[in-house]
């Protein structure tokens, strides 16, 4: 029997190549989006894909997704938490407001859709569900605190939720991508602080314009990308975290090296505070 996807972030980017993927496989794809129409143009007409509008942060549009979702297919298999976008500037330089809009989207947004979806999965007890993360999920940039801040905050509530649903047949994938050539770093999904200082030219000033110079020239094909979650949806035991791209990896492998180094070195003090 074919799978029932729920894609946030649907109408472009690496949620569209999902979409388009699962569809290509035989699934059927519930394709959400701040725009229907955008999404239907993106994805083009089929008897498999239903487009609806979702603004992940408004709770009640998560629950009516899903509801027009079993409406439609009558169950859901895989839910992919796509949804999202980079927020960049130095954690000085961005606003509270700046700030709380991006976890509204990228932390609070995935909750409501996740919650909005687990009942349905625990009655079938069976279903996967992907939460994208991003090598700034272990890997803390300067220049983007409040985007790093958000994907380890998805790391962590979804390790926890892995082992709360591993026992009713629903498994968590976190996945971690490195950079991708989609439109994720032009201005359609990344947001620059308002406030600009002088003194961080050199961290976040300096990211400011790499992320600037790469917007085109990623390494990574999302079309690839795509076609693995296919896989992973197939796999028999998929796996909490799959990292995505050379870059990516090669970042991880850097940053458990340093972890490892720094636990090596403070070990004594650290293992210290025994009572006599």
């Amino acid at each position: 029997m074919s799978k029932v996807w729920l894609i946030t972030g649907a109408s472009r980017g690496i949620g569209a190549e999902i979409a388009r993927a699962a569809l290509a496989a035989g699934d059927r794809v519930v394709a959400t989006g701040r725009n229907p129409q955008s999404v239907e143009e993106a994805l083009g007409a089929s008897d498999r894909l239903l487009a609806i509008g979702l603004d992940v942060t408004i709770v009640r549009q998560a629950d009516e997704a899903v509801k027009a979702a079993i409406d439609k297919f009558g169950r859901i298999d895989v839910l992919v938490n796509n949804a999202g976008y980079a927020l960049l500037g130095a954690l000085e330089e961005c606003s509270a407001e700046e700030v709380e809009a991006q976890f509204r989207t990228n932390v609070f947004g995935l909750l409501h859709v996740t919650r909005a979806v687990l009942p349905i999965l625990r009655a079938q007890r069976s279903g996967h569900i992907f939460n994208i993360s991003s090598l700034a999920g272990f890997y803390g940039d300067p220049g983007a605190s409040s985007y790093c801040g958000t994907k380890f905050a998805v790391e962590g509530l979804s390790e926890s939720l892995s082992r709360e649903v591993a026992p009713l047949g629903i498994h968590v994938t976190i996945v971690e991508p490195g950079y991708f050539r989609t439109d994720f770093l032009s201005g359609a999904s990344v947001n620059h602080a308002a406030r600009v200082i002088s003194d961080y030219d050199e961290t976040a000033g300096k990211a400011r314009r790499a992320t600037a110079e790469v917007d085109g020239k990623q390494a990574n094909d999302p079309k690839k990308l795509a076609q693995a979650f296919v896989t992973l949806t197939n796999a028999e035991k998929p796996p909490l975290r799959f990292t995505a791209g050379a870059d990516a990896v090669e970042l991880l492998e850097k940053s458990l090296s340093r972890k490892k180094l720094q636990l090596d070195q403070w070990r004594e003090l650290s293992i210290s505070f025994a009572h006599d």
